[in-house]
């Protein structure tokens, strides 16, 4: 016989506003199976929860309904307090009168009533529960992060700083990201690479930390804990064993007009390079794209002046295969360029450069060693137009969000050329400032106030070419909007933060959720910020959304604090809440029929073919099988399965006809 027990929380005034929560306990009290019922304020405060361990004790309940907020909310709470009152966790249920009554209904006799309807749902339910054990997964100690920016060299560096095995995969020949690109950060002003670099050579001497350049995830296969990765490395047509590093290759290479991505296709490079003098590993790599040799099976210079013979050429891409616990995402983002908008010269004007761009120009090690010169002419510019939202918060061209780093770094840019340029001016176009963090508000009124910048709010209408100087013709909003046309020697656009290319394509390789904008998708916005839908799988940094450099440190960190907590025992406990296929006795060993669409509907590769052998070892019959490694409880293949075969653990056929039935026989 069942003996349930019915709480019934206020949630402050959250439910008690529209709901008259002590009529609700009154009615759940007269409910069939009901042995209990009572109300409080807080039911998910210490003395909430010690209530519902005293009635379970004391009332030998066999099962807990809780009338509160969302199970994604506090479900947790409320079955650690019973199954330290000695009930299994799983005989307790939530009820939402939160979100699926109080704040969508106003006060009145037919809130109560709802409410009323949906504990007695969820009273119907709890009596078909069943106990249920949580899931035992064992764990490879050994994490893969993707990326060698910031966000992945800190959470590559926290993990192996654990103790624990990190293999870093960078697409790149060097790790630093764009962060190696700048020249000094915001608000501090401090050297970027002065910050980066000693981080950089750690990575790279770290005894746990396997750092492969040069490479890309091929396969990722299996599931949390147990994953299975096959790496490329592509061919450098070098051999790193051998090479030295003495950048001799570099120096006689005849292919020198290749643009530098490093430098955003402001300087160039030769066909073998090392992407910039403070790389790690600083060994160079072939581009055979532009190497004359692969293009014509001629040259071969580097080969010749190369003192340790480690020039191959027909060296070819390797694949590794290595088994992983964890996943950290950190492939960074990229910005738009300048061609993308027409209104500005359809990227035609050497001297309409991107914010990027900019920092090239501005940093030492830039093609002109930190000076602000003209790409086009080599001259100082003497007054520069930067334009902010370039792209960002433009619903019309397709990227409606902010990209957040934009205002910030069009001050430290502005900033930063008033220190160059004594004698220059500089405007800035902007739509509003947004400058969200510690120290930065003032320092863009330091920008303005102390360095002289001239910010115009409003928006660019176009800029065009006159007598070699580039006419920006604007508004100003604060003056009636005001026509401005200024004449500038060069313009500067805070282009949007988009994704990278090839975003969407890990993203399906991994199995993992993105946004509209092929940004990485995490599991909750609040409760799992770094976390994805897939378990085992998380992220950091700029590949979730456009971010600065202190945000993505610190999301680098909570996700290598997951993965360290994950780490931190030998087996990983999972919610059984998950699909499974039912086995009756021989002959029929399943009702499963073995047609597999709950295979090809599984989001998350789940699925798997199990053969029911005979005593002589043939096969009598396959059928679906459910990893509980892998399996979420999403529920697709329930509704897939045409033999209804697959049922949910918790959300099964006979629960859910319990609570419909609940409605019904009023």
């Amino acid at each position: 016989m069942s003996k349930i027990g019915v709480f019934i929380c206020h949630c402050g005034e959250n439910i008690s506003a529209t709901v008259d929560c002590e009529k609700v306990a009154a009615e759940a009290g007269k409910m069939d199976g009901v042995e209990f019922a009572t109300d409080y304020k807080y039911m998910c405060s210490d003395p909430g929860q010690t209530l519902i361990k005293n009635a379970i004790k004391e009332k030998g309940l066999t099962g807990v309904v809780v009338g509160a907020c969302s199970p994604r909310m506090h479900e947790p709470t409320f079955r650690k307090a019973c199954a330290e009152a000695g009930l299994n966790p799983y005989l307790c249920e939530m009820s939402n009168l939160r979100e699926h009554c109080s704040w969508v209904h106003e006060k009145n006799e037919q809130t109560t009533e709802k409410a009323i309807d949906l504990v007695k749902m969820l009273v119907e339910k709890v009596k078909k529960n069943k106990p249920l054990n949580a899931i035992k997964v064992p764990i490879t100690k050994k994490a893969l992060v993707i990326g060698g920016g910031i966000a992945g060299i800190q959470a590559a560096l926290d993990i192996a700083n654990a103790g624990q095995q990190v293999i870093m995969v960078e697409k790149e020949p060097s790790i630093g990201g764009h962060m190696s690109q700048l020249s000094e950060t915001f608000p501090t002003l401090d050297c970027s690479q002065c910050i980066l670099t000693p981080r950089m050579v750690e990575v790279a001497q770290h005894p746990n930390i396997t750092l492969y350049t040069y490479a890309e995830l091929e396969h990722l296969d299996g599931f949390i804990g147990n994953f299975k990765a096959t790496i490329r490395l592509k061919a450098k047509s070098v051999d790193y064993k051998l090479c030295t590093g003495c950048g001799l290759c570099t120096t006689k290479c005849p292919s020198k007009k290749i643009p530098s991505e490093f430098n955003e296709g402001l300087g160039m490079r030769t066909a073998i390079y090392t992407p910039f003098p403070q790389a790690v590993p600083n060994k160079p790599v072939i581009d055979r794209a532009n190497c004359t040799y692969y293009q014509k099976g001629k040259c071969k210079v580097c080969e010749k002046v190369c003192p340790t013979g480690a020039i191959q050429y027909d060296l070819p891409d390797q694949f590794i295969t290595e088994d992983i616990g964890a996943v950290v995402i950190a492939t960074g983002f990229n910005v738009l360029k300048t061609d993308f908008f027409p209104e500005y010269g359809y990227g035609k004007y050497a001297d309409v450069l991107t914010g990027l761009q900019f920092e090239r120009l501005a940093s030492a090690s830039g093609p002109t060693l930190g000076e602000i010169r003209r790409p086009s002419d080599g001259k100082v510019p003497k007054k520069i137009v930067f334009i902010a939202c370039s792209g960002s918060r433009d619903p019309a061209k397709g990227i409606p969000y902010c990209s957040k780093i934009c205002c910030m770094y069009t001050a430290k840019h502005a900033m930063l050329y008033q220190h160059k340029v004594h004698d220059g001016e500089s405007y800035v176009f902007y739509m509003d400032i947004r400058a969200g963090g510690k120290n930065y508000e003032e320092f863009v009124r330091r920008a303005i106030e102390d360095d002289g910048v001239n910010y115009i709010r409003g928006r660019v209408a176009r800029i065009y070419e006159k007598d070699g100087k580039y006419i920006v013709k604007g508004a100003d909003t604060l003056l009636g909007s005001k026509p401005v046309e200024i004449e500038a020697d060069m313009v500067v656009l805070a282009t949007a933060g988009v994704s990278n290319p090839g975003a969407e394509e890990l993203a399906q390789k991994m199995h993992v959720s993105y946004d509209a904008y092929k940004f990485f998708a995490e599991a909750h916005p609040k409760l799992k910020p770094v976390e994805t839908n897939t378990a085992g799988i998380f992220l950091c940094g700029a590949c979730q959304a456009p971010k600065d450099i202190p945000e993505t440190v610190g999301m680098a960190s909570g996700a290598a604090a997951k993965v360290i907590g994950l780490f931190s025992n030998s087996e990983l406990t999972r919610e059984p809440l998950i699909a499974v296929v039912n086995r009756s006795a021989p002959p029929v060993f399943s009702t499963c029929v073995g047609c597999f669409m709950c295979q090809t509907a599984c989001p998350y590769n789940a699925i798997e073919r199990e053969e029911i052998k005979g005593r002589d070892g043939s096969v009598i019959k396959t059928v679906a099988k459910v990893n509980p490694g892998l399996c979420q409880g999403c529920g697709t293949c329930v509704a897939f399965c045409r033999s209804k075969a697959i049922d949910m653990q918790g959300f099964s056929n006979e629960q859910m006809f319990a609570e419909v039935m609940a409605l019904l026989n009023e």
